[in-house]
């Protein structure tokens, strides 16, 4: 592995290490905390007034990294929609963040407001891929190439939608979406080395590194939230790093956390419109065990083990 893969992990873990300790009191001093839900679970009303987006240092840390070691690869049009799709999404979270921290409510954005910067951004996206590649699916381990003309447009369309909900919704317990995020990333990077894609590779590896010395201030008890300006870019660049690498479908699998998290919501809700019945004790998926008994700490781990199994099973299914 050449010496700038490492250079780039590196000093995106060790600035984010630097950044934290400075930024935290400083957001606690400018009262940037997060509101809690009244309706989640009580034991999380202690959290109250933790400083929130610190999304911002492991979405800058890495641009600002990549762009010192190595800023042709912002000359790449495959780089710049993942780049644009990390910030652009990163930019819908911080408004939201912004409005909830101003306003001192969980309320932010509202639902459709979001989701229509959310859709707008996924347009723009697979506008600018499809000016560059070809609207073809790749069936994993067969390597059977589908073309699928508008039907792309509908798959990449959900993809960054439901990736960026997903992400989002999977922040709900200390070091939860990082660790996870972390551990969803990283088949990406082989991915991208085997296709010989080095810039995007060296992109990945910075935002993990970066998020993982986040998540040093992350983990239980936290000092620090990610908010929505961290969860919705890491979704965003999940998504956009599968279009580019043509692991489409493998991101379900690699992702698969983000995806129960995201159905146990769909279900909870439609199961409650549909017959006033519950399915889970609480959505999303992690409040369900942690309100049966299960410690946070559990309970994170839990699905960290599970994301471990499930990159696992991506990478060997896309290798194949």
């Amino acid at each position: 592995m050449e010496i700038k893969y490492l250079l780039a992990f590196g000093i995106s873990l060790v600035a984010t290490l630097v950044v934290m300790p400075l930024l935290i009191p400083f957001l606690h001093k400018i009262k940037f905390g997060q509101s809690i839900r009244k309706e989640g679970p009580q034991s999380h009303m202690a959290k109250t007034g933790t400083p929130t987006m610190g999304g911002l240092v492991f979405v800058s840390v890495p641009i600002l990294v990549m762009l010192v070691l190595d800023y042709k690869a912002f000359f790449s049009r495959e780089m710049l929609i993942c780049v644009l799709a990390y910030l652009g999404y990163a930019l819908i979270g911080f408004i939201d963040d912004f409005l909830i921290v101003v306003k001192k409510n969980n309320d932010g954005l509202k639902p459709s407001v979001k989701f229509l910067m959310q859709s707008v951004l996924a347009v723009v996206f697979y506008l600018f891929y499809r000016s560059i590649a070809e609207t073809t699916l790749i069936l994993p381990v067969v390597h059977i190439s589908l073309e699928l003309g508008i039907l792309y447009f509908v798959l990449i369309f959900f993809m960054f939608t439901c990736e960026s909900n997903a992400v989002n919704l999977t922040d709900g317990l200390d070091g939860l979406c990082a660790g996870t995020s972390i551990i969803a990333i990283a088949p990406f990077v082989i991915f991208a080395l085997l296709q010989g894609n080095k810039d995007l590779a060296m992109l990945l590896l910075a935002v993990c590194g970066s998020l993982l010395g986040y998540l040093r201030f992350n983990v239980h008890p936290a000092k620090i939230f990610m908010g929505d300006t961290g969860s919705l870019a890491i979704g965003g660049l999940l998504a956009a790093s599968a279009m580019i690498l043509k692991q489409e479908l493998l991101l379900v699998v690699i992702g698969g956390v983000f995806v129960m998290e995201l159905l146990s919501v769909v279900i909870q809700v439609t199961s409650y419109k549909a017959t006033k019945k519950r399915v889970f004790r609480m959505a999303p998926l992690h409040h369900h065990f942690e309100l049966g008994g299960m410690k946070e700490t559990q309970v994170v781990l839990m699905f960290w083990s599970i994301g471990v199994v499930l990159a696992a099973l991506g990478l060997w299914l896309g290798v194949m």
